[in-house]
């Protein structure tokens, strides 16, 4: 996509990077979120509401990273760029933060994640751990049962993930048949299935991601041929990375009847994601699909434009302060930003795949959720003791609380 200018505009061109791996293990995502964001550029620069444009500076450190930092560096120091909308992974984010903090730019994180960090240099605009595993935990207990087998790629998202979904189902007394991790990438998925059927849990975590995903879930499926423990309407596979683009790669029956938490889908009944989903078909081709990081991404881009000219400065303090002050009425729902820690207010939902690469919405909150990426205001016993006030618990004595781990 080009970053056309609106008619008569004659503003300052400011930098912006745009830092994602459209190819490689995660290519899918990474194409998705880069998508978001330049159609968030593209309408910024076609707006009149801002006297600027945004002049993309778009890299691909193909799941590289090494790469990332290298080339966020470069941006940074002899680009003139101060903002980057970048990052999925959390080896990523990790892996150029002390760049930014070194440099003073800002980083737009547009992902979903595992918490234990807010950084002055980074702006969260994906969902915090109680935005979207704590729904899906509570779910999951009252619906599926306590025992859970646990699955993820290699790295800082899976491992804290999972620490989160075991602290919290074994403080209630569940149980978790196995914890196992795959190298990113790695698509050996035979054990693991093996592994499942002899465990026979009630429910199955996922936090793989890409090519390990989509592998697995087409194997979960063949294995359902022939066992018929492998149905997602008696053992679901959940997620909370899973997304509309992914169902798509994965194909057919294989993605369908599986349990993902998100703060969007594309099948969202709002006028804002109508007027979203519509836009990005007619940029990228009417067969694509959105998906929350691309929203998140999207937003990301719009509320550093609203900062912005808010501000009459790309400085990062400046800008931070106003960024503060917006609001924006996203595909998803209200967002803003909480100042106590630099993360986003987002709506949690609940979405049941179907082949057609879509989510059929189960659940969605009342209202958007104050992001708490410190879990600090979590209680495992307050937790279980509404899911018996309500009827859903099955446990008894809950264990001790969550532990903060930093």
């Amino acid at each position: 996509m080009s970053s056309r200018r609106g008619k008569g505009r004659s503003g300052p061109d400011i930098p912006v990077g745009v830092v994602f791996s459209s190819t490689g293990s995660y290519g899918t995502v990474g194409k998705e979120m880069l998508h978001g964001a330049l159609l968030a550029i593209e309408e910024v620069n076609l707006n009149s509401d801002f006297d600027f444009t945004f002049a993309p500076k778009v890299a691909n450190p193909a799941g590289d990273l090494n790469q990332y930092r290298l080339l966020c560096e470069d941006m940074l120091r002899t680009q003139g760029v101060r903002h980057v909308v970048g990052c999925y992974t959390s080896s990523s984010r990790k892996e150029v933060l002390p760049v930014f903090e070194k440099l003073d730019a800002l980083l737009w994180y547009p992902s979903h994640y595992e918490g234990f960090e807010s950084c002055n240099n980074v702006i969260y605009t994906g969902a915090a751990p109680n935005q979207h595993i704590v729904p899906l935990i509570d779910y999951m207990l009252r619906n599926h049962g306590n025992r859970v087998y646990c699955i993820g790629s290699n790295y800082i998202w899976a491992w804290e993930n999972n620490r989160i979904m075991r602290e919290i189902v074994l403080g209630c007394n569940g149980a978790v048949a196995a914890e196992k991790y795959l190298p990113v990438g790695s698509t050996d998925i035979a054990h693991v299935i093996d592994e499942i059927a002899e465990t026979q849990p009630n429910f199955i975590f996922s936090t793989l991601i890409g090519e390990s995903s989509y592998a697995f879930l087409r194997a979960y499926y063949k294995a359902g041929r022939c066992n018929a423990l492998f149905d997602p309407a008696a053992m679901p596979v959940t997620s909370c990375n899973l997304s509309e683009p992914e169902l798509l790669a994965v194909g057919g029956q294989a993605a369908q009847g599986h349990i993902a938490s998100s703060v969007y889908f594309q099948s969202k009944n709002r006028t804002e994601n109508h007027a979203f989903v519509s836009r990005f078909k007619a940029c990228y081709g009417a067969d694509k699909v959105t998906s929350a990081d691309a929203e998140a991404s999207y937003i990301a881009v719009i509320l550093l434009a609203r900062a912005i000219q808010a501000a009459q400065s790309t400085e990062i303090e400046a800008v931070k302060q106003a960024v503060y002050d917006c609001e924006l009425e996203a595909p998803q729902g209200l967002v803003h930003l909480d100042p106590d820690n630099n993360h986003s207010y987002l709506t949690p939902s609940l979405g049941r795949s179907s082949a057609d690469g879509d989510f059929d919405i189960i659940w969605t909150a009342d209202a958007p959720v104050k992001p708490d990426p410190y879990m600090v205001r979590f209680d495992v016993r307050r937790f279980f003791d509404k899911l018996n006030r309500d009827g859903g618990g099955t446990m008894a004595n809950p264990g001790p609380a969550l532990r903060v781990v930093t």
